[in-house]
């Protein structure tokens, strides 16, 4: 029987375990052997992998996280890693490979591929959603969702007490996910790393707000510069009581959403598919509505770009 691995690589992002029950079921229903991989490229450096069978993803399409968990592995970006992983992919998996992952993982992907005889498959999973070639990665709407739920809480605490919250979420490089909550939750301002902004610009904001407003929301990328230093610096300059909370890592955990679930399912169908007609070192990728493919170096190679767009309304429509 042809043999294929299904592997999740870099963060997690809920709806990994979706994905990977659609790959596996659907490996099956073509007749194929499916190996779980663990423990991300790790899992392929040490020979870490089991068969799967339907019951060993029954009942785990509404959990977060992956059950094949998953490790940032440095090897994997050396030439010596590289091989060792290519040797026993090849072994383990000689008819295919599905990689469930974000940007780092694509492009760890394309470098095995460029090295290596078996086609794989990458598909998009990241709670950041900055994968080029794709409008939508696993993960992103749940990771908006719980933020949302998070800071609409913290809107009633902000208004009851009068106070300025600045709101940290994830986004180390990119403000995707910043961006598109903080217009959701009507956000007063949105720091996100790709716009440069400055503390006296945010401050005379927030003053231009005070008398009109009984609360006020700065959403905050965190690779968008210190939430710590902002809330310092607007407090000792200003009559204005600043906090700071860090959603961390609450943005990762999880039930997925009925987006992500979909996304997942869809994508887990269509990369089985891909190497039962012969497809190689593509991802897969959902644009305007529908299914799509580019190739696996597309995200190495490109940046996706950000909808500004989506920040100028959000700066409208806040007020005051």
């Amino acid at each position: 029987m042809r043999k294929i691995g299904v592997i999740t690589t870099g963060g997690d992002a809920p709806g990994m375990n979706a994905c990977i029950r659609a790959v596996v079921r659907t490996a099956l229903y073509f007749n194929y052997r499916i190996y779980g991989i663990k423990r991300g490229w790790w899992g392929l450096l040490e020979n870490d992998f089991s068969e799967l069978k339907s019951s060993d993803v029954s009942g785990i399409i509404s959990k977060g996280g992956t059950i094949l968990k998953t490790l940032r592995c440095p090897l994997s970006r050396t030439e010596k890693g590289l091989r060792q992983i290519v040797k026993n992919l090849e072994k383990i998996a000689p008819d295919g490979l599905v990689v469930i992952g974000g940007d780092g993982s694509m492009r760890a992907s394309f470098e095995i591929s460029k090295r290596c005889s078996v086609p794989i498959i990458g598909i998009p999973a990241s709670i950041d959603n900055d994968i080029a070639g794709t409008d939508e990665t696993i993960g992103f709407d749940t990771a908006i969702n719980t933020a949302l739920y998070a800071i609409d809480k913290i809107r009633d605490t902000a208004t009851s007490h009068e106070r300025v919250f600045i709101v940290e979420v994830m986004g180390r490089a990119r403000g995707f996910l910043a961006l598109n909550v903080g217009l959701a939750s009507g956000a007063e301002i949105i720091l996100i790393p790709e716009i440069r902004w400055s503390k006296k610009k945010v401050l005379n904001k927030l003053l231009s707000f005070e008398k009109k407003k009984s609360s006020l929301i700065i959403v905050m990328a965190e690779g968008a510069g210190s939430s710590d230093e902002l809330a310092d610096f607007l407090s000792k300059n200003s009559k204005i009581k600043v906090r700071v909370s860090k959603l961390g890592y609450i943005q990762r955990g999880g039930s997925p959403s009925v987006d992500s679930r979909f996304l997942a399912s869809i994508f887990g169908w269509e990369a089985v598919n891909l190497l039962k007609n012969k497809k190689k070192n593509l991802m897969c990728a959902w644009v305007k509505d529908s299914f799509r493919t580019v190739p696996l170096n597309w995200p190495a190679k490109h940046r996706k770009k950000l909808h500004e767009k989506l920040l100028k309304i959000a700066n409208i429509i806040s007020g005051p």
